[in-house]
């Protein structure tokens, strides 16, 4: 397992309640370091342990997105105590959210579960699930957010359907739905560099994907 967290004595508390756990569980510390979750041993942990917010004021929905895209099992542990941001986060895929006031009666059941690949509900999530109603955020399907992706990181929409197999048609399709969705919701983006906003503002695509696409077109 591996913890990205931008403050020590977090770490230093979960790096202790693992290690008294029956049977204990071993946790590599990446500190604030993204890139310690690709590389070196953090990218063969079972779990990732993922403060959403590492850099203040600018949570990391796209990065979230990004483990999970990849294929890796989180459990985000933030200072966070808001519905929507909990409702956000297992949208995008996250198989746990906790607060940092839920502490290893919770968290160590979370990674039990998580490297397993089972979701864990601690009571911070249960009562967002109750209460949820995300006005601000369109439900899109698996297909539209696959098209829409695809669509910010090529040049055309003839080279999207290609990609994926569909005609440009469908891709216009696609992108229209997802416009009236937004719009339905009050976050109207009439323009592709609006979209991307908005799909930044969600955690659908990072900088760093759009980044590598600009540089490799």
């Amino acid at each position: 397992m591996v913890i990205v967290d931008d403050h020590a004595a977090i770490a230093a508390g979960v790096r202790y309640w693992c290690s008294q756990a029956v049977p204990p569980i071993e946790l590599i510390d990446a500190g604030d370091r993204l890139a310690g979750v690709w590389t070196g041993p953090g990218a063969d942990a079972d779990v990732v342990i993922f403060d959403l917010e590492l850099v203040p004021g600018r949570p990391e929905f796209g990065e979230l997105r990004r483990l999970v895209d990849s294929g890796r099992r989180v459990i985000v542990y933030s200072q966070h105590a808001d519905d929507a941001t909990a409702i956000k986060c297992v949208d995008l895929g996250a198989l746990a959210y906790l607060t940092k006031r839920e502490g290893p009666e919770h968290l160590v059941p979370a990674i039990r579960a998580a490297a397993q690949g089972e979701p864990y509900t601690a009571p911070s999530l249960s009562g967002a699930l109750v209460s949820n109603d995300a006005p601000d955020r369109p439900r899109l399907s698996q297909r539209e957010t696959e098209v829409l992706r695809a669509w910010f990181v090529s040049s055309s929409k003839e080279l999207v359907a290609a990609k994926l197999n569909i005609t440009v048609k469908t891709v216009d399709t696609y992108i229209a739905r997802v416009r009236v969705k937004y719009a339905n919701v009050g976050r109207a983006a009439g323009t592709k560099s609006g979209l991307v906003g908005r799909a930044l503002d969600d955690g659908i695509i990072t900088l760093t994907e759009l980044n590598e696409a600009e540089t490799s077109l």
